[in-house]
């Protein structure tokens, strides 16, 4: 049979599979279950945004906030149900073309982001443009980063800042694909991620962590000793020692139930997890080998390819690690997506768990007091 042939049965035969699956859903494709997960993020409180993507929050010096990273390029700030959201900062000065729903590679894409306290500088990771900063004026963002040992930062990812170090610790998620091509990145099967320890004072970006498939979430220990790295598509979290006497080796963390995207450190030393995705038929058979992840990319829509990655059924999990042990403590869930889906970002702050979405315009509040 000829190749060109097997290339269009396959593809007859895909699509055939995928209108089936469309009208028997999540009977045959739905994302596994969790055992022992709580169904309680159907509770949390949403904030609409007039913008999609608010990937990563956090809270400046002062306690205002939360900042959050949008798809059109910005930071914007909420203010209080009286203001409301408000424009603090922006990756790009080209804003001409900027989309409030489709992300445009020159207006840049905020991503993770981080204060530091004792300047109330707002350093972030940009999908497209490296690592960068704004001062506590907001407005345009400067370029901090974009190379480490000769080889460009297509896709930083998630930070971290280790203040009594003056460090900087990011991922870059590929040295192919920017953000938006996450999921030729995510099936291609590339192991080409790192993670990268950048010195303030003396402006060197170190590897610390290479050959790492697709790293997304990156976040410090609480007192520095470690870094923690989520590789998506293994659903583990490598750990890299940076002080002690493991200084420079690593090791796995944690296994999650599923597919990270962002992970941030609590008050006392836990992580939170945010899952983009429970592991599903679908996601197992994509990443069995990296052909049959390219094989979907190539014949399949992304809204299809999106549709059967998250089982028929968007939703919404977050996972507390210990920050001693890598155990999983809790596990909470909207497991039909009635309230709550596509987390990217889960973060602990004065009895609260907020939510942000890398696509949705939508940032949720779940009280736990």
């Amino acid at each position: 049979m000829p190749v060109s042939r097997k290339v269009l049965t396959w593809a007859v035969v895909t699509a055939v599979m995928a209108v089936l699956v469309v009208f028997v859903g999540p009977y045959i494709i739905g994302p596994e279950s969790i055992e022992g997960s709580k169904n309680v993020l159907t509770m949390a409180r949403t904030i609409p945004l007039p913008v999609d993507g608010p990937e990563s929050l956090d809270w400046d010096p002062r306690g205002e906030g939360p900042y959050v990273g949008v798809t059109d390029g910005r930071i914007l700030k909420w203010s209080g149900e009286d203001l409301g959201w408000v424009q603090f900062a922006y990756s790009s000065p080209h804003r001409e073309n900027c989309s409030r729903h489709k992300v445009e590679p020159a207006c840049g894409r905020p991503l993770g982001l981080s204060f530091e306290k004792k300047t109330g500088d707002l350093y972030f990771c940009d999908g497209y443009l490296g690592i960068m900063k704004v001062g506590p004026k907001g407005g345009l963002a400067e370029k901090v980063v974009d190379e480490a040992e000769g080889q460009k930062v297509m896709f930083a990812n998630q930070m971290d800042i280790d203040e009594e170090e003056d460090a900087i610790y990011f991922n870059d998620s590929s040295d192919t694909y920017h953000f938006g091509d996450v999921f030729y990145a995510f099936l291609c099967g590339e192991k080409t991620g790192r993670a990268i320890r950048y010195d303030k004072k003396t402006k060197e970006a170190k590897v610390i962590m290479d050959r790492l498939h697709f790293p997304n979430g990156l976040a410090l220990s609480k007192d520095g000793s470690f870094v923690l790295s989520c590789e998506v598509p293994t659903q583990l979290v490598h750990r890299y020692w940076a002080k002690g006497p493991k200084a420079g080796t690593r090791d796995i963390f944690a296994k999650l139930p599923g597919y990270a995207d962002n992970i941030r450190r609590t008050e006392t030393g836990d992580f939170w997890v945010a899952l983009h995705s429970k592991k599903t038929p679908f996601s197992r058979l994509s990443m069995i080998h990296p052909w049959v992840g390219k094989f979907f990319i190539k014949t399949l829509k992304m809204e299809l390819l999106l549709f059967l990655f998250e089982g028929g059924k968007p939703h919404a999990v977050a996972v507390k690690l210990s920050g001693k042990t890598g155990e999983i403590m809790e596990i909470l869930e909207d497991s039909e997506g009635k309230n709550m889906k596509f987390i990217s970002e889960v973060q602990e702050r004065d009895g609260r768990l907020w939510f942000g979405s890398v696509f949705l315009p939508s940032v949720w509040v779940l009280d736990r007091q």
